[in-house]
């Protein structure tokens, strides 16, 4: 072994100093950047590198969204090569792993290869690797064994696939790896048609959720595809205008102004065409076709008799134009409502980061990913797991709400798992089946998550991976097919940091985040109390009615304790009133005297000032969250339930500036 790194690293030096190799070009071209631009030593072994989780925790947030999209991508691409060895990793445009699929017994092993969450694939730290490569050169390939510039990652076989953003930037890789393979690299040749495949169907995706309210135009060479799996996808505006592409599209559409097509490069990459040069180009410079034709494409006839042809070479392709919906933005606040479920509909009033919240959870409630729901004591998180429950296809399966704070320590792993009879001393003679087997086939609420102890932690992590539990005393696992809700009130990332939380449960539970704001801070505080009045008019028999102080002293309050506390206030107000009237007096005394509102109009307590959101303009809407978030994007894009890329487009289009830039 140690003959063969000194000859790999005789090799390399050879190679840097402009030496001939039999590698394939983009090798050794990677090696020489490595000596040449970043001054690696190919003597020294770098072990890999992990990121603290307070960092990556930045780099998952910045691309939120996405990974919400991607994440089923990679689970399709895993299913496809489970039981083969490999590990699949999705890592930003810098290469930082942002997420990863991998075989939970081998832990350890992956993350001294690097194979692994927050792993640095840069190439300038890790050297010629294939995801640190592909970002280089934009181009997919596979690194194979001694193809690394490091000895330290000689055993490992690696093929990576750009992802980019409809506009021409790198936004991810996809990369497939494996600890041991075959000598031959041909043997990666399935996996690196593969990773291109599945880089394809992800970067397809993103673009149609980013123009979903656009002209989006499928092409395809093959009729028989061009629907379900079409090779070329252009976004348009109303006036014809390219607004966005898929890779494929921009090699196309490159290659027919005399660029390098197939072998083009996005804009991110040093050296590359300039693709977002398509970015306003009318889709007509390319097409023999109008905008105000793509009407006639829209499934209006068989899909063989739809085509159109490539201005210069004529090359046919077969259409497929998909509209924009009827009604644009901006809309009536109402109009978004039908599109909710109604369990979820019913969550808020029209507040608009409340809303946002649902609109994204709308989205996910047929999914398995774990979710995480964060908020302040109180603030309805059981609520609004219950509300996704029932907005589900589980809505009919049961719902196990668990309090990881309630239960003592010593029982909650036999609460939760269950055990076999006369497994441990005190056990019942009949076992117990845990309350997960008990959410079979419908939800598990696990409550104050972040009160779990750590052993316990690492049972629920199997759960999680292997879809099973082995009750005590039981040494056969059961499979449970259960969605998993966690909620909180602690900043999980804190526990994980001070080693009172895994942080490899923490990205498993957070397959996707809900933040609920506090009641102070939502813009529905008058249609929530109307709706809690009115339960309990029809639970009391009785027509109650709020008076206009009091109903000015509710809108004062700062509530601390949020939903519940205002619901025990009503509850108090509605039993020592008279006649059905809440007056004033009526209402528990820390409300009575929450702010100044005797100063209000009895008739006319002020509106908060996002009631109004759902008439303003596009622009205004944006801007107000944004001033709301004090100018932080990626606050604004996970109210908005849009990626931070998309914030900063509108920006740019609206001509929004932040004012600590203004300058």
């Amino acid at each position: 072994m140690e003959n063969a790194k000194a000859a790999h690293i005789d090799e390399l030096v050879r190679v840097s100093e402009g030496g001939d190799s039999r590698r394939d070009g983009i090798i050794t071209d990677s090696w020489r950047r490595c000596v040449s631009d970043y001054k690696l030593d190919p003597t020294i072994r770098r072990e890999a590198y992990i990121l603290p989780n307070e960092h990556l925790r930045l780099h998952r947030d910045a691309m939120d969204e996405f990974l919400r999209m991607a994440r089923f991508g990679l689970e399709s691409l895993y299913h496809q090569v489970a039981g083969m060895g490999y590990v699949l990793l999705l890592t930003d445009h810098n290469g930082i792993t942002v997420d990863f699929i991998g075989d939970p017994n081998i832990d350890d092993r992956l993350r001294r290869a690097g194979l692994y969450l927050g792993a640095d694939w840069n190439e300038g730290r890790a050297g010629t690797c294939a995801v640190g490569t592909c970002i280089a050169t934009g181009e997919a390939l596979t690194v194979h064994q001694s193809d690394h510039f490091d000895t330290t990652h000689i055993p490992l076989t690696c093929t990576s696939a750009p992802i980019f953003h409809s506009g021409g930037e790198l936004a991810a890789v996809l990369d497939i790896s494996a600890l041991r393979s075959p000598e031959p690299k041909i043997s990666q040749y399935l996996a690196l048609q593969l990773v291109r495949a599945y880089a394809h169907k992800i970067e397809t995706a993103s673009l149609y959720n980013n123009f979903r309210r656009e002209w989006v135009v499928k092409l395809s060479a093959s009729h028989e595809f061009a629907e379900v799996d079409p090779d070329f996808v252009l976004a348009l505006d109303g006036g014809g205008r390219i607004i966005g592409f898929n890779s494929r599209a921009a090699r196309l559409l490159a290659s027919e102004e005399g660029g390098q097509g197939d072998g083009g490069q996005a804009s991110a990459v040093p050296g590359g065409p300039d693709r977002s040069g398509l970015l306003g180009r009318c889709f007509s410079d390319f097409f023999d076709c109008q905008v105000d034709d793509l009407v006639r494409f829209v499934r209006s006839l068989p899909t063989d008799q739809r085509t159109i042809r490539l201005r210069r070479s004529g090359t046919p392709l077969f259409i497929q134009a998909m509209p924009p919906p009827a009604v644009l933005i901006p809309r009536p606040q109402a109009a978004d409502e039908p599109q909710l479920p109604p369990p979820l509909r019913a969550v808020s009033g029209g507040d608009p980061a409340l809303k946002a919240v649902l609109a994204r959870a709308a989205k996910l409630v047929n999914t398995r990913m774990s979710l995480l729901i964060h908020g302040e004591t109180g603030t309805g998180k059981e609520h609004f797991a219950k509300a996704l429950h029932r907005s589900s296809v589980r809505a009919g399966k049961p719902f196990i709400a668990v309090n990881c704070a309630a239960l003592p320590e010593a029982l909650i792993e036999s609460e939760l798992f269950g055990y076999e009879p006369g497994s441990f001393t005190g056990a019942t003679a009949r076992g117990k089946k845990g309350l997960i087997l008990e959410a079979d086939g419908g939800t598990l609420f696990l409550d104050e998550i972040g009160d779990m102890p750590l052993s316990s932690q690492t049972r629920l992590l199997r759960v999680l991976a292997e879809r099973e539990v082995t009750p005590i005393g039981r040494t056969k696992a059961v499979s449970v097919d259960v969605r998993v809700i966690a909620a909180t009130h602690r900043n999980l990332v804190d526990l994980v940091k001070a080693g009172r939380f895994r942080d490899d449960l923490y990205f498993r539970l957070n397959g996707a985040v809900f933040t609920l704001p506090p009641l102070r801070q939502r813009g529905d505080l008058v249609w929530l109390i109307d709706r809690l009045l009115a339960e309990r008019s029809r639970h009391d028999g009785v027509e109650y009615s709020i008076a206009a102080p009091a109903l000015a002293a509710l809108r004062a309050h700062s509530w601390p304790g949020n939903v519940r506390e205002l619901v025990n206030a009503l509850d108090y107000a509605c039993a020592v009133c008279d006649d059905g009237t809440i007056d004033l007096a009526d209402l528990p005394e820390p409300v009575q005297h929450s702010g100044a509102f005797d100063a209000w109009p009895a008739g006319d307590p002020p509106a908060a000032d996002c009631s109004r959101h759902g008439e303003e303009e596009p622009a205004e809407r944006l801007r107000e969250v944004l001033r709301r978030r004090r100018w932080n994007v990626s606050a604004a894009a996970r109210d908005l339930g849009v990626d931070r890329s998309t914030i900063h487009r509108q920006m740019r289009r609206y001509g929004i500036v932040a004012p600590h830039r203004q300058s």
